[in-house]
């Protein structure tokens, strides 16, 4: 849909460039912004590659699993139908902490590789979990202690303080993570499609822990 969004703002604009006889401004405008844009992957390529090695170094020393033992009670509360020691459990954080850094992009294949793990204990493929959706919720909410690269943004942009918004950001994610949670607890609370898939969970993360 936004690929359809994008191309008709693009076609719109180029229609009435031509209609106002300023389609050369907007043919530079194009090239320019063009510029600028490779000029923007370059200035967020490095912050990207910094914390991408670094949440690689944690999880090769260990620190992820630290973290994931920090937050069990938590993550148990949010999560009940995951077992103990399931991947899944371990991929989960790696997405949050990346999150809680604020890297952005760089956290997508640790949320792909989360859903994934969600997605073999889910009993019915064509339908999300409670799970799962208490997941995409957390992971679209993202609560940042870092916001590194829109902070990147705005050091590229010119910013005279680009960490100036950091307590914006952390009121605006907690309140947007904190209402996503709510939510999610509030309608996955009701019917019984849940109950039965309550149960089925519970049965699969019991095989789980006998096959481990």
């Amino acid at each position: 849909m936004l690929n359809y969004i994008w191309a008709g703002m693009l076609v719109i604009g180029f229609i009435f460039g031509i209609i106002n006889g300023r389609i050369s401004e907007v043919t530079r405008a194009a090239v320019d912004s063009a510029g600028k844009a490779i000029e923007l992957a370059i200035a967020l390529l490095g912050i990207m590659c910094l914390w991408t090695g670094l949440m690689a170094i944690a999880e090769k020393s260990g620190g992820i699993r630290f973290i994931s033992r920090l937050f069990r009670p938590l993550l148990r509360i949010l999560f009940p139908g995951i077992p103990r020691n399931h991947p899944a459990m371990g991929a989960i954080v790696m997405n949050l902490s990346a999150n809680f850094l604020g890297l952005g992009n760089a956290a997508t294949p640790l949320g792909l590789k989360a859903m994934n793990e969600l997605q073999k204990l889910n009993p019915d493929k064509s339908r999300a979990t409670d799970a799962m959706c208490m997941f995409l919720v957390l992971n679209t909410a993202a609560v940042q202690l870092i916001p590194s690269t829109i902070i990147a943004v705005r050091t590229d942009a010119g910013s005279a303080n680009p960490a100036e918004i950091i307590t914006a950001v952390w009121i605006a994610s907690i309140c947007a993570t904190a209402a996503g949670i709510i939510a999610v607890k509030i309608f996955t609370g009701t019917g019984g499609f849940r109950k039965r898939h309550e149960r089925k969970n519970i049965i699969k993360a019991k095989n789980y822990r006998i096959g481990a």
